[in-house]
């Protein structure tokens, strides 16, 4: 289902709130947010709707710029570091929820038709550290060999120290 804040190609569900989402609670299974989050002013409570409507053992993919040109739609506010995907993991425990961080990096790009380039900070999260031993330590970072400031948990529940590749 693709959710968005306006109209557009793939566009199931336009939100007529960006913080309250048209879903139950512990309904969806996967959620993939890329670009979004700096056009939020409050991207933190739209996590917490994400995690609020992820099921138990579901999984988050986030990718938001690290840095990159000002590019308003509506708004342009945020730019996400290395430590934005254990911040926002953080930030869902504090209001009561149970989310891993996966994995984390910064992915390393190069400069688009010569004028400017973007660097994408993507986070994956786990909600339930119960379900840590059912995902392995498979991660996309094993396939990635461009990034930097990498962070993994493992299945044990174990993080990493910033890694680059």
């Amino acid at each position: 289902v693709g959710v968005d804040f306006a109209s557009g190609n793939g566009v199931d569900v336009v939100l007529t709130d960006p913080y309250v989402y048209p879903f139950d609670s512990g309904s969806v299974d996967c959620i993939v947010s890329s670009s979004c989050f700096e056009h939020s002013e409050f991207f933190w409570l739209s996590f917490l709707e994400m995690v609020r409507v992820l099921r138990d053992g579901g999984i988050i993919y986030l990718n938001v710029p690290s840095n990159g040109v000002f590019h308003r739609f509506p708004v342009d506010c945020w730019r996400f570091y290395p430590d934005s995907g254990n911040a926002l993991a953080r930030w869902a425990h504090y209001n009561g929820h149970d989310i891993v961080p996966l994995e984390s990096f910064v992915s390393k790009q190069d400069s688009h038709d010569g004028q400017y380039a973007w660097n994408d900070f993507v986070a994956v999260f786990l909600k339930g550290s119960n379900n840590l031993a059912n995902v392995g330590d498979a991660r996309i970072l094993d396939f990635k060999t461009d990034v930097s400031n990498a962070l993994r948990t493992l299945s044990s529940g174990t993080q990493s120290d910033f890694e680059n590749f």
